[in-house]
């Protein structure tokens, strides 16, 4: 059986979705399938994937999510003899002579189509043709695929769940030179809170903002708060509310950090936080379970699924909540070990030698 594996999105190798198809393909690898396995790159991209055997690579010359893709797309694979094409972001070409699986991450473009930029409006307005011409549907979490049934009108049996989970590369580390290499390399002057992710409108980072302040006002800590991760959609609007509060010098914005240093920042933080308005999966929070960090997260969409009690959980439109759940994991000792504790346990649950297992099997029930 060949497989073809839309990775054109690989060379953002920091993006969730290109984080997902890396990861995904590094599982599939390890299944030690006999199929043949065709990984589609951007023409952009130098970095190999893997260099197995029965994985091969093909470089596109159409740009993923181009406004031409639906007519260039189909030409470059044609020749291909696919029995299987698998598009991780969503959109499969619609012309095409092989069955075709997606991966729905979230409908966060539907729910929230005004903080769209008008490129990603065009590309993703073509989902309700996409969910129509695929054979087989996978969605991150059981609230996606309730989100693609209700918003979507799919039927169930055509989604499967199968979750993500955290790289093998977050890991505790308890090493008293750690907090010493991150405070220099970073520049943070003690402890800190962290958040991660991009800095756009549905990652809520205003009542992160809020509520810190509050934090500080309120108890009176000595702690900073790390913001880590890309400027996004209107992220000007996050900085002049941090003028507006007067937090400039008790917010540290690192921009975007390397796997490596993520994993530095995790295993040092107090806490992670994240207050998200809406998440398809909330990988960030299962990364930083896995290093052995207590996390504070939304009460909403997947988050609750995937951190279960191993969190704490908060409304995302309360400033006091979301300020009282980072003093409790800050200040309660035995709260903090045994977020901890059962934080590891429920990482562990999470394996992407589980989800490449379970996605192989996805492919050959459409052959």
């Amino acid at each position: 059986m060949r497989i073809g594996i839309d990775a054109r999105l690989t060379h953002y190798r920091q993006a969730g979705i290109s984080q997902y198809i890396l990861q995904l393909i590094e599982g599939l690898a390890r299944c030690e399938a006999q199929d043949e396995f065709t990984i589609l790159q951007s023409y952009k991209s130098r970095e190999p994937i893997l260099s197995n055997s029965n994985f091969a690579v093909r470089r596109l010359l159409t740009p993923s999510h181009h406004r031409f893709e639906q007519f260039t797309l189909p030409l470059e694979l044609s020749t291909m003899g696919l029995d299987v094409l698998h598009s991780p972001d969503s959109i499969p070409p619609f012309r095409r002579n092989c069955r075709s699986v997606i991966t729905i991450h979230d409908l966060a473009f539907l729910l929230y189509p005004h903080l769209l930029t008008k490129d990603s409006a065009r590309y993703y307005s073509q989902i309700d043709q996409a969910v129509q011409h695929t054979d087989a549907i996978i969605a991150v979490s059981q609230a996606t695929k309730n989100d693609i049934v209700r918003l979507l009108g799919v039927s169930e049996h055509k989604i499967t769940v199968i979750y993500e989970a955290a790289s093998p590369i977050y890991r505790p580390i308890r090493s008293p030179e750690l907090s010493q290499r991150v405070r220099g390399r970073f520049g943070i002057p003690g402890d800190f809170v962290l958040f991660m992710s991009t800095i756009e409108p549905r990652k809520n980072v205003p009542n992160l903002l809020r509520a810190f302040r509050q934090l500080l006002n309120d108890y009176h800590l000595d702690i900073k708060l790390v913001l880590a991760g890309e400027k996004g959609w209107l992220f000007e609007d996050v900085f002049r509310l941090m003028s507006e509060l007067d937090l400039l010098e008790d917010v540290i914005f690192l921009g975007r950090v390397s796997s490596e240093e993520l994993l530095w920042l995790y295993n040092t933080a107090q806490l992670l936080v994240a207050p998200s308005i809406y998440e398809g999966f909330g990988l960030t929070p299962l990364e930083a379970m896995a290093c052995g960090t207590p996390v504070v997260v939304s009460n909403v969409s997947s988050f609750p699924e995937v951190v279960g009690d191993a969190g704490i959980l908060v409304d995302p439109n309360n400033v006091d909540e979301i300020t009282v759940g980072m003093w409790r994991a800050l200040s309660d000792s035995k709260l903090r070990e045994c977020l901890i504790e059962k934080g590891l346990k429920r990482a562990a649950t999470f394996s992407w030698d589980k989800a490449a297992a379970e996605t192989l099997e996805l492919y050959h029930s459409l052959a």
